[in-house]
């Protein structure tokens, strides 16, 4: 009994890591790809 909440302690703590992981991943391409586009499109705003 102990191994298999063991087992399923561990495998509820990989789905999270795989899911905390992905966010992370995925919220720093938006900010890598957002901020230099939100910067070229104000000195553009700049010139008008």
């Amino acid at each position: 009994m102990v191994k298999f909440v063991d087992d399923l302690a561990g495998a509820i703590y990989d789905v999270f890591k795989f899911i905390m992981k992905s966010i992370s991943y995925l919220l720093a391409g938006m900010i890598m790809v957002a901020v230099p586009t939100y910067l070229i499109v104000w000195i553009f705003g700049l010139f008008q």
